[in-house]
C-alpha cells in the first residue's frame, strides 16, 4: 500500500510546457537526497512534480524529504516496502501525471538547465523520438567532479551502437515519453531478483532503442556520484549484470548481424572484465579474458602494456615523493552546482579502425529502423497535448 507524506496527490498547476515528471527511487539515502532534491528543484524548467519513492528505508530518508517538501510543494513522498530500483522506478512511472518522466538517482545532481534542454529537444520531434540523454560527470561524496564520462554520442535508431558503446551511460540521464515507459514494460525487477541488479538501466534503454528514435543533448549535465557503498561499487554484481542484459537483449532482438552481436558481446566482456578485477574475483576474470582473447587477442597484448605502464608512473610517483619528503598534494577539484558553465562536447580523436566500426554498426542500425517504419506510422503514440494526465496501466513487475 501506497502512503504519502501529507497529501495524496497536488494540484498540477497550468503550464504553457509540458509536465515534466521527476522520479526519484531512495533506499536508505538519508546523506545526499536534500542535495538532490534541491538540484532537481532549481531546474530552470518549472513545471515539475518531483516523486520520491521511500523504497523501505530504514534511516531518515523520508524524514529529510518531508522537510523539503515543505518548501517545494512540487515534492510529493511515497513510501513502499523495500523491493528494489527497478520496482521502484516502476512505481513512480505508474504514479505520474507528467507527459516526460526523468529518472533521478537519490544520490545524483541536474545542472540546472538539464530538464529545459531536453524538453526542447524533444518536443518538437515526432513521436517515433521517445527519448533524450545527456551525458554526466563523475562526482564524488563531496560533490567534486573526479572525471568526465567519454564524449561518445549517437541519435536515431541507435540500437546496435548502443549495445557495443552504452551511450547514456548511468540513471540520472534520460528523460522518456511516459507511454513510451509504459509500453516497453518500464523497467525489470528480476534482475535483482536475481542477485545481479544494478544495470537495469542498460537493459531499459535497449528495450527503449530497440523500438524506438533517442535524441542527445550532448553536454555534461549530470553529476554521478561513485563512492564505496552505492550500488555500483558493487563490481562483481554490476559485471554480472551487464552480461546478462546484453544476452537478454541479443536473444529478444534476434537475428542480428554477426557483427553486431559480437561486438556487443565483445564491448560487454571488456566491461565485466574490468569490474570483476575490481572485485578481486580470479576466476570470472580469467574466464572473461580468456573468452575476449579469442576472438580479440591484441586485447592481452594492450593489458599487458598498459599495466606496464600504470607500474611505470607508479613507481615514479614514489620516487618523486621519497625525495621531496612529502606526500603530493591534494588536488583542486572543481564542485558540480550551478556555476558551472555547460558546453558541447568535443567528440574524441577516432582512429580509422574505430571509425569503420562505427560505420558497420550505424549501417545496421540503419537497416533495422527501415524495418520499423511501417510498425511505428501504425502505432505511433497520439501527440503531445500539455494537459496532466490520469494514471493508465499497470506494469507488468509492479503487479
Amino acid at each position: 500500500m501506497l502512503s504519502s507524506s501529507d497529501k495524496d496527490r497536488r494540484d498540477v498547476r497550468h503550464f504553457s510546457e509540458p509536465l515534466v515528471s521527476v522520479v526519484i527511487p531512495a533506499f536508505n539515502a538519508f546523506r545526499y537526497i536534500e542535495r538532490t532534491l534541491r538540484s532537481a528543484g532549481r531546474q530552470t524548467y518549472r513545471n515539475l512534480e518531483i516523486i520520491v519513492i521511500n523504497d523501505g528505508s530504514t534511516d531518515d530518508t523520508a524524514k529529510v524529504v518531508e522537510q523539503v517538501a515543505l518548501e517545494d510543494s512540487r515534492i510529493r513522498l511515497l513510501s513502499t516496502p523495500n523491493r528494489g530500483v527497478a520496482a521502484a522506478r516502476n512505481t513512480g512511472i505508474q504514479e505520474a501525471a507528467g507527459w516526460f518522466v526523468a529518472f533521478l538517482d537519490a544520490d545524483g545532481l541536474w545542472h540546472q538547465t538539464k530538464i529545459e534542454k531536453q524538453v526542447n529537444a524533444l518536443k518538437c520531434l515526432s513521436p517515433q523520438w521517445a527519448a533524450v540523454y545527456v551525458l554526466h560527470y563523475i562526482i564524488n561524496s563531496h560533490d567534486e567532479i573526479l572525471r568526465s564520462c567519454r564524449p561518445d554520442v549517437a541519435r536515431g535508431y541507435i540500437f546496435a551502437r548502443h549495445l557495443t558503446f552504452k551511450y547514456v551511460g548511468n540513471g540520472s540521464a534520460l528523460l522518456v515519453r511516459r507511454d513510451v515507459a509504459l509500453e516497453i514494460g518500464g523497467f525489470d525487477s528480476s534482475y535483482a531478483a536475481a542477485g545481479i541488479g544494478g544495470c537495469e538501466d542498460l537493459d531499459f534503454e535497449l528495450r527503449l532503442a530497440a523500438r524506438y528514435h533517442i535524441e542527445v543533448v550532448p553536454e555534461r549535465l549530470v553529476g554521478y556520484r561513485q563512492y564505496p557503498g552505492n550500488m555500483s561499487s558493487n563490481h562483481l554484481q554490476m559485471g554480472r549484470g551487464a552480461l546478462e542484459v546484453v544476452r537478454r537483449s541479443l536473444a529478444a532482438n534476434a537475428p542480428l548481424p554477426k557483427y553486431a552481436t559480437k561486438s556487443a558481446t565483445n564491448a560487454t566482456q571488456k566491461y565485466a572484465f574490468w569490474e570483476f578485477r575490481q572485485a578481486r574475483n580470479t576466476y570470472l576474470s580469467l574466464v572473461t579474458i580468456w573468452s575476449i582473447a579469442r576472438s580479440e587477442p591484441g586485447f592481452i597484448v594492450r593489458l599487458v602494456l598498459d599495466k606496464s605502464l600504470r607500474l611505470i608512473q607508479h613507481c615514479l610517483r614514489l620516487v618523486t615523493t621519497t625525495a621531496n619528503g612529502q606526500a603530493p598534494p591534494r588536488m583542486n577539484r572543481s564542485k558540480f552546482d550551478q556555476q558551472i558553465v555547460p558546453s558541447p562536447v568535443e567528440r574524441p580523436d577516432e582512429t580509422e579502425q574505430f571509425r569503420r566500426h562505427l560505420m558497420r554498426l550505424a549501417a545496421v542500425d540503419a537497416e533495422l529502423s527501415s524495418m520499423l517504419e511501417p510498425l511505428a506510422k501504425e502505432f505511433a503514440p497520439a501527440a503531445i497535448n500539455h494537459k496532466p494526465r490520469l494514471r493508465s496501466r499497470t506494469l507488468e513487475s509492479d503487479i
